[in-house]
C-alpha cells in the first residue's frame, strides 16, 4: 500500500507571515519591505532547520537591532499566520482515510511555533499516523535525508511514498529521493492527480 504524505503549510493551512506584523504597519507593502530588509524567509528557514527562538532573535539583533522586538514578537503572534485552513485538502484527507490509506505529514516547521499549530489545529494529530517536523529532526526539505528518515520511520520503501507540497524544490527533492510527488497548486488538481493514480 502506498503511503500518502502531505506537507502542511500552504497545503493544509494557509501561511500568511504578514499577519504577524499588521498590528505595527498600515500596509502590506510596508511589511513586505521589512521582510525583504531582514531576509525573513531565509531567517525563518533556519528555525525550520532547528535554530531556536533565542538564536533567531540574536541573529536579528546582531544585524538589525531596531527590529529586534518586532521580529521576536513574530513567535508570539505566529498563531495569526495559520488561522485559515485549506478546506478542500482536508476533504481529500477525509476521503483517503475512508479508503483506509496510510497518511503521514512531512513539514518544515520551527520547534518554537509547532506547538501553536497543534493548539489551533489539534486534528493534525488525529488524521495522520505520523508527522515528521523538520526542526525536531534538524534536517529540512528538500534534502534527501528527511525523506529517507520518514521512510525508515514508517517502514516503507521510497517508491511506496506519494507526496504533495506547494514548493517546487521540495517536490523535486522528493522525486530525487525516489518518491512519487505532486506539486500542490490547489485541492481540485490534487484530487484529480490522486484519482488518476488510483488512490481515490
Amino acid at each position: 500500500m502506498t503511503l500518502i504524505v502531505f506537507d502542511i503549510g500552504n497545503v493544509l493551512l494557509q501561511w500568511d507571515p504578514k499577519a504577524a506584523f499588521r498590528h505595527a504597519f498600515t500596509s502590506d507593502a510596508e511589511i513586505d519591505a521589512l521582510l525583504d530588509e531582514v531576509g525573513f524567509y531565509d531567517w525563518n528557514f533556519e528555525q525550520d532547520r532547528g535554530r531556536t527562538r533565542a538564536e533567531a532573535v540574536a541573529a536579528i539583533s546582531a544585524q538589525w537591532p531596531d527590529h529586534t522586538d518586532l521580529m521576536d514578537g513574530y513567535f508570539d503572534r505566529f498563531g495569526l499566520t495559520i488561522r485559515e485552513r485549506i478546506e478542500g485538502t482536508w476533504a481529500i484527507i477525509a476521503a483517503l482515510r475512508a479508503r483506509d490509506h496510510r497518511l503521514w505529514a512531512l513539514t518544515n516547521f520551527s520547534a518554537d511555533t509547532w506547538p501553536e499549530a497543534l493548539r489551533l489545529h489539534p486534528d493534525l494529530t488525529d488524521v495522520f499516523e505520523g508527522i515528521v517536523v523538520s526542526a525536531h529532526e534538524r534536517m529540512v526539505k528538500p534534502d534527501r535525508e528527511i525523506f529517507d528518515l520518514l521512510c525508515g520511520r514508517a517502514g516503507v520503501a521510497p517508491d511506496q511514498c506519494y507526496f504533495t507540497d506547494d514548493s517546487a524544490a521540495n517536490v523535486a527533492g522528493a522525486r530525487n529521493a525516489g518518491w512519487q510527488a505532486h506539486r500542490f497548486t490547489g485541492a481540485e488538481r490534487l484530487r484529480v492527480d490522486l484519482r488518476e493514480r488510483g488512490f481515490l
